[in-house]
Protein backbone atom coordinates (compact mmCIF):
# COMPACT_ATOMS: atom_id res chain seq x y z
CA UNK A 1 0.00 0.00 0.00
CA UNK A 2 1.08 3.44 -0.41
CA UNK A 3 1.41 5.64 2.29
CA UNK A 4 -0.99 8.03 3.19
CA UNK A 5 1.05 11.01 2.29
CA UNK A 6 2.59 10.05 -0.82
CA UNK A 7 3.13 13.18 -2.93
CA UNK A 8 2.56 12.84 -6.69
CA UNK A 9 3.01 15.10 -9.24
CA UNK A 10 1.30 15.18 -12.20
CA UNK A 11 2.43 17.13 -15.48
CA UNK A 12 -0.16 17.22 -18.08
CA UNK A 13 -0.93 20.38 -20.16
CA UNK A 14 -4.88 19.32 -20.02
CA UNK A 15 -6.04 21.46 -17.35
CA UNK A 16 -8.80 18.77 -16.78
CA UNK A 17 -7.08 16.19 -17.27
CA UNK A 18 -4.61 17.36 -14.78
CA UNK A 19 -7.90 18.44 -12.24
CA UNK A 20 -9.73 14.72 -13.09
CA UNK A 21 -6.60 13.09 -11.81
CA UNK A 22 -5.67 15.35 -8.94
CA UNK A 23 -9.10 15.12 -7.66
CA UNK A 24 -9.37 11.16 -7.74
CA UNK A 25 -6.07 10.66 -6.18
CA UNK A 26 -6.35 12.92 -3.47
CA UNK A 27 -9.69 10.50 -2.41
CA UNK A 28 -7.50 8.07 -2.08
CA UNK A 29 -5.04 9.40 0.04
CA UNK A 30 -2.46 10.94 -1.76
CA UNK A 31 -1.22 14.31 -1.50
CA UNK A 32 -0.77 15.61 -5.63
CA UNK A 33 0.75 18.57 -7.52
CA UNK A 34 0.00 19.71 -10.72
CA UNK A 35 2.08 20.70 -13.73
CA UNK A 36 1.46 22.28 -17.17
CA UNK A 37 4.79 21.87 -18.82
CA UNK A 38 8.35 21.19 -17.73
CA UNK A 39 8.84 24.50 -16.57
CA UNK A 40 6.59 24.12 -13.76
CA UNK A 41 7.42 20.48 -13.04
CA UNK A 42 11.08 21.79 -12.30
CA UNK A 43 9.53 24.25 -10.08
CA UNK A 44 7.23 22.02 -8.29
CA UNK A 45 10.60 19.41 -7.85
CA UNK A 46 12.38 22.56 -6.15
CA UNK A 47 9.81 23.05 -3.72
CA UNK A 48 8.05 19.94 -2.76
CA UNK A 49 9.50 16.48 -1.51
CA UNK A 50 8.01 14.61 -4.95
CA UNK A 51 7.40 10.74 -4.46
CA UNK A 52 6.26 9.93 -8.10
CA UNK A 53 6.43 11.69 -11.52
CA UNK A 54 2.77 10.76 -13.59
CA UNK A 55 4.07 12.72 -16.77
CA UNK A 56 2.19 12.86 -20.04
CA UNK A 57 4.64 12.37 -23.80
CA UNK A 58 2.25 14.90 -25.71
CA UNK A 59 3.00 18.48 -24.09
CA UNK A 60 4.15 21.55 -26.24
CA UNK A 61 8.09 22.72 -25.65
CA UNK A 62 9.38 19.97 -24.08
CA UNK A 63 7.88 16.50 -24.43
CA UNK A 64 7.25 14.13 -21.42
CA UNK A 65 10.05 12.08 -23.34
CA UNK A 66 12.95 15.19 -23.38
CA UNK A 67 11.75 15.87 -19.31
CA UNK A 68 12.07 11.86 -18.31
CA UNK A 69 15.49 11.97 -20.45
CA UNK A 70 16.56 15.26 -18.90
CA UNK A 71 15.76 13.73 -15.14
CA UNK A 72 17.68 10.54 -15.16
CA UNK A 73 20.55 12.02 -16.45
CA UNK A 74 20.47 14.16 -13.81
CA UNK A 75 22.98 13.89 -10.51
CA UNK A 76 20.29 15.37 -8.02
CA UNK A 77 18.08 13.78 -5.72
CA UNK A 78 15.28 13.79 -8.60
CA UNK A 79 17.51 10.89 -10.96
CA UNK A 80 16.03 8.18 -9.63
CA UNK A 81 11.99 9.78 -8.97
CA UNK A 82 9.75 7.01 -10.33
CA UNK A 83 8.38 8.04 -13.20
CA UNK A 84 5.14 6.59 -14.64
CA UNK A 85 4.66 7.83 -18.72
CA UNK A 86 1.20 8.51 -20.22
CA UNK A 87 1.00 7.40 -23.88
CA UNK A 88 -1.44 7.97 -26.38
CA UNK A 89 -3.35 4.12 -27.06
CA UNK A 90 -1.66 2.65 -30.16
CA UNK A 91 1.33 4.51 -29.92
CA UNK A 92 4.03 1.50 -29.48
CA UNK A 93 7.12 3.60 -30.05
CA UNK A 94 6.14 6.26 -28.02
CA UNK A 95 6.39 3.44 -25.20
CA UNK A 96 9.22 1.91 -26.19
CA UNK A 97 11.05 4.94 -26.08
CA UNK A 98 9.62 5.95 -22.93
CA UNK A 99 10.96 2.45 -21.24
CA UNK A 100 14.46 3.52 -23.38
CA UNK A 101 14.26 6.89 -21.41
CA UNK A 102 14.10 5.53 -17.95
CA UNK A 103 10.26 5.21 -17.54
CA UNK A 104 9.50 3.13 -14.73
CA UNK A 105 5.93 2.03 -16.29
CA UNK A 106 3.68 3.25 -18.90
CA UNK A 107 0.00 4.06 -19.10
CA UNK A 108 -2.16 4.03 -22.84
CA UNK A 109 -4.81 6.77 -23.00
CA UNK A 110 -8.11 6.35 -22.28
CA UNK A 111 -7.87 4.98 -19.01
CA UNK A 112 -9.32 4.91 -15.93
CA UNK A 113 -8.22 6.87 -12.76
CA UNK A 114 -8.70 3.54 -11.06
CA UNK A 115 -6.05 1.88 -13.15
CA UNK A 116 -3.74 5.10 -13.06
CA UNK A 117 -3.66 4.44 -8.76
CA UNK A 118 -3.22 0.79 -8.62
CA UNK A 119 -0.51 1.56 -11.24
CA UNK A 120 1.46 3.98 -8.97
CA UNK A 121 0.70 2.04 -5.62
CA UNK A 122 2.79 -0.97 -7.71
CA UNK A 123 5.52 1.40 -8.36
CA UNK A 124 6.11 2.92 -5.02
CA UNK A 125 5.37 -0.53 -3.21
CA UNK A 126 8.32 -1.68 -5.86
CA UNK A 127 10.70 1.59 -5.03
CA UNK A 128 10.31 0.68 -1.49
CA UNK A 129 11.27 -2.86 -1.02
CA UNK A 130 12.52 -6.43 -2.96
CA UNK A 131 9.25 -8.46 -4.02
CA UNK A 132 8.32 -10.61 -1.43
CA UNK A 133 10.37 -13.65 -2.94
CA UNK A 134 13.94 -12.68 -2.47
CA UNK A 135 13.69 -11.91 1.12
CA UNK A 136 16.54 -13.22 2.76
CA UNK A 137 18.65 -12.72 0.10
CA UNK A 138 21.68 -11.17 -0.18
CA UNK A 139 20.55 -7.96 -1.17
CA UNK A 140 18.77 -7.10 1.96
CA UNK A 141 22.25 -6.98 3.96
CA UNK A 142 23.96 -3.25 4.21
CA UNK A 143 26.86 -3.73 2.19
CA UNK A 144 28.03 -4.32 -1.47
CA UNK A 145 27.85 -6.39 -3.68
CA UNK A 146 30.32 -7.96 -6.00
CA UNK A 147 29.94 -9.39 -9.51
CA UNK A 148 31.74 -9.31 -12.59
CA UNK A 149 34.25 -6.46 -11.78
CA UNK A 150 31.10 -4.32 -10.78
CA UNK A 151 29.96 -3.27 -7.00
CA UNK A 152 26.49 -2.36 -5.87
CA UNK A 153 26.47 -0.22 -2.69
CA UNK A 154 22.62 -1.70 -1.90
CA UNK A 155 22.72 0.94 1.01
CA UNK A 156 23.38 4.08 -1.82
CA UNK A 157 21.74 2.21 -4.43
CA UNK A 158 25.27 3.25 -6.62
CA UNK A 159 26.77 0.80 -9.30
CA UNK A 160 30.30 1.30 -9.14
CA UNK A 161 33.22 0.37 -12.07
CA UNK A 162 36.18 -1.02 -11.50
CA UNK A 163 37.85 2.45 -11.33
CA UNK A 164 35.20 4.06 -8.31
CA UNK A 165 33.24 5.55 -10.64
CA UNK A 166 29.38 5.72 -10.01
CA UNK A 167 27.35 4.91 -13.00
CA UNK A 168 23.55 6.09 -11.97
CA UNK A 169 20.81 3.77 -12.39
CA UNK A 170 17.11 5.05 -12.66
CA UNK A 171 14.65 2.87 -10.63
CA UNK A 172 13.58 0.35 -13.03
CA UNK A 173 17.28 -0.81 -14.05
CA UNK A 174 17.90 -0.96 -10.02
CA UNK A 175 15.16 -2.98 -10.22
CA UNK A 176 16.39 -5.38 -12.84
CA UNK A 177 19.75 -5.64 -11.41
CA UNK A 178 18.60 -6.60 -8.35
CA UNK A 179 16.99 -9.20 -9.60
CA UNK A 180 19.60 -10.41 -11.29
CA UNK A 181 22.19 -10.27 -8.54
CA UNK A 182 19.47 -12.27 -6.30
CA UNK A 183 19.26 -15.07 -8.61
CA UNK A 184 22.79 -15.40 -10.34
CA UNK A 185 23.53 -18.03 -12.47
CA UNK A 186 19.94 -18.81 -13.04
CA UNK A 187 17.60 -18.47 -16.29
CA UNK A 188 14.93 -16.03 -15.61
CA UNK A 189 12.14 -16.12 -18.12
CA UNK A 190 11.06 -12.91 -19.53
CA UNK A 191 7.61 -13.94 -17.68
CA UNK A 192 9.36 -14.18 -13.93
CA UNK A 193 11.56 -10.99 -15.29
CA UNK A 194 8.12 -9.13 -15.60
CA UNK A 195 6.14 -9.88 -12.68
CA UNK A 196 9.76 -9.46 -10.32
CA UNK A 197 10.40 -5.56 -11.82
CA UNK A 198 7.10 -4.65 -12.03
CA UNK A 199 4.49 -6.81 -10.44
CA UNK A 200 2.45 -7.80 -13.57
CA UNK A 201 2.14 -9.95 -16.32
CA UNK A 202 3.71 -9.46 -19.66
CA UNK A 203 1.56 -8.58 -22.91
CA UNK A 204 2.30 -10.88 -25.72
CA UNK A 205 4.10 -7.90 -27.64
CA UNK A 206 5.50 -5.85 -24.72
CA UNK A 207 9.05 -5.73 -24.95
CA UNK A 208 10.39 -3.71 -21.99
CA UNK A 209 11.98 -6.77 -20.22
CA UNK A 210 14.28 -6.05 -23.54
CA UNK A 211 14.67 -3.24 -23.43
CA UNK A 212 15.62 -2.67 -20.10
CA UNK A 213 18.06 -5.77 -20.12
CA UNK A 214 19.54 -3.78 -23.13
CA UNK A 215 19.67 -0.48 -21.41
CA UNK A 216 21.23 -2.72 -18.25
CA UNK A 217 23.68 -3.92 -20.15
CA UNK A 218 24.59 -0.27 -21.64
CA UNK A 219 25.52 0.62 -18.12
CA UNK A 220 27.51 -2.28 -17.25
CA UNK A 221 29.49 -1.79 -20.59
CA UNK A 222 28.41 -5.45 -21.63
CA UNK A 223 28.59 -6.24 -25.65
CA UNK A 224 25.12 -6.54 -27.29
CA UNK A 225 26.14 -8.72 -29.47
CA UNK A 226 28.36 -11.28 -27.15
CA UNK A 227 27.11 -10.05 -23.79
CA UNK A 228 29.19 -11.97 -21.06
CA UNK A 229 27.41 -10.79 -17.83
CA UNK A 230 23.88 -10.81 -18.76
CA UNK A 231 23.35 -13.82 -21.56
CA UNK A 232 21.04 -14.17 -24.01
CA UNK A 233 19.33 -17.61 -23.10
CA UNK A 234 17.37 -18.82 -26.55
CA UNK A 235 13.97 -19.40 -26.26
CA UNK A 236 14.33 -19.26 -21.88
CA UNK A 237 15.25 -15.68 -21.10
CA UNK A 238 18.11 -14.24 -19.29
CA UNK A 239 20.59 -14.88 -17.16
CA UNK A 240 23.51 -13.37 -15.11
CA UNK A 241 26.72 -15.35 -15.84
CA UNK A 242 29.02 -14.24 -12.98
CA UNK A 243 28.98 -15.19 -9.22
CA UNK A 244 28.04 -12.97 -6.56
CA UNK A 245 29.61 -11.93 -3.51
CA UNK A 246 28.46 -10.09 -0.69
CA UNK A 247 30.74 -7.40 1.42
CA UNK A 248 30.67 -5.04 4.04
CA UNK A 249 30.82 -1.46 3.07
CA UNK A 250 33.91 -0.10 3.77
CA UNK A 251 34.66 2.12 6.86
CA UNK A 252 34.83 5.82 7.03
CA UNK A 253 38.42 6.64 6.94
Amino acid sequence: MTASHDHILIVDDDKEIRSLLADYLEKQGLRCTTAADGREMKAALERHRVDLIVLDIMMPGEDGLTLCRNLRAGAGAHANLPVLMLTARGEDMDRIVGLEMGADDYLPKPFVPRELYARIRAILRRARALPPNLEGSPADHAGQLHFAGWRLDTAGRHLIDQDGTIVPLSGAEHRMLMVFLTHPQRVLSRDQLMELTQGREADAFDRSIDLLVSRLRQRLRDNAREPAIIKTVRNEGYVLASTVTVAEPPADS
